[in-house]
């Protein structure tokens, strides 16, 4: 067969689909271009990265807290030096009190005013126990001495202390800080490779899906629920397709409840800040996944804001153990 005429309808034909072909190719296998030469982490890569950093931040963590408990200590101990020692500077003025006395007692002795019973004539038992009294008062005296010095070291000692606690503590809640920075950026990163719901138009609507599969929900809603799975470390089961129709997407497959209690009891504080990040991210993230309204701790939100509901009367019927997640 003959080659057609470069003129004719067939080659420009061809030739315009040969162009579309080469075009196509020098995309997928040209020159890498600047974003192609940095590729984005990997999932795995930024998770594993992650679990690092979360163990440093709770060795860290656990590292403030025993450095506060350090630091209370010493400052029951730096208290207890500083009431010690005001007793002691009591005890060392009624110490001084009573050696004033003995040194006026001597100077009326010398005078000769004092009674008969301690300085009479040819009688040395007066002044015998004079001098016993400043010989012990003068011991006393001494020893009080040293053990006030004693008590004002301890007391500085235990200032000291409580500086270098403070101190320290300062610096391991910097390195928590910049930590859970750290953290912040990875789940960030991480929340850029949240996968792309199926279904949705051009116009940013969603098509809608028939349930399939072993658990008889809709591609979109399995995603979302894989999603959440390698997101957070759920503390209990995963609740999606339910047969009783009860007006909510359970029984079409387009809804999911992560449960953070069982037997319908209030979840655990821990559980509850747990339920708040799920809840945040699957708003944050609802025009990525698909998500129609997110309901949790007896409020739903569509994606302009949270607002109550009324009471249905349980912890599980008001959402206060599970967030639900509705799929288009």
């Amino acid at each position: 067969m003959a080659a057609p005429s470069p003129t004719s309808p067939m080659f420009r034909h061809r030739l315009a689909a040969t162009a579309c072909v080469i075009s196509t190719f020098g995309v997928v296998f040209g020159p890498p271009s600047s974003a192609a030469a940095a590729p984005k982490p990997r999932e795995a890569e930024l998770r594993k990265e992650l679990n690092k950093l979360t163990t440093k931040v709770d060795a860290l963590i656990e590292a403030y807290a025993a450095k506060r408990e350090s630091l209370k200590k010493a400052q029951k101990a730096e208290s207890v030096a500083k009431e010690n020692l005001s007793k002691a500077e009591d005890a060392y003025a009624e110490a001084k009190k009573q050696v004033d006395s003995i040194a006026q007692l001597r100077y009326q002795s010398d005078s000769g005013d004092l009674p008969a019973l301690l300085f009479g004539d040819g009688d040395m038992s007066g002044a015998a126990m004079l001098e016993q009294l400043a010989a012990q008062q003068g011991a006393y005296l001494d020893g009080f001495a040293r053990s006030r010095d004693a008590r004002k070291q301890a007391s500085d000692r235990a200032a000291q202390l409580t500086e270098d606690l403070r101190q320290e503590s300062e610096r391991v809640e910097e390195q928590r800080r910049d930590a859970e920075e750290l953290i912040g950026a990875i789940k960030k990163k991480i929340d850029q490779l949240v996968p792309l719901g199926s279904g949705r138009r051009a116009n940013g609507t969603w098509a809608p899906q028939l349930p399939n599969g072993a658990d008889n929900i809709t591609d979109r809603t399995r995603n979302m629920r894989e999603a959440v799975r390698k997101r957070f470390a759920l503390p209990y089961a995963v609740g999606c397709y339910r047969p009783i129709n009860d007006g909510g997407e359970h029984p079409l497959g387009r809804a999911c409840d992560f449960m953070m209690s069982a037997g319908g009891a209030m979840p655990s504080a821990a559980n509850l800040r747990l339920g708040d990040e799920i809840a945040a991210w699957a708003v944050k993230n609802k025009d990525k996944l698909g998500v129609k309204y997110v309901i949790w701790r007896q409020r739903i939100n569509h994606g302009s804001g949270w607002r109550f509901m009324s009471d249905r009367g349980s912890v599980t019927a008001n959402h206060y153990d599970h967030p639900h997640i509705s799929m288009y």
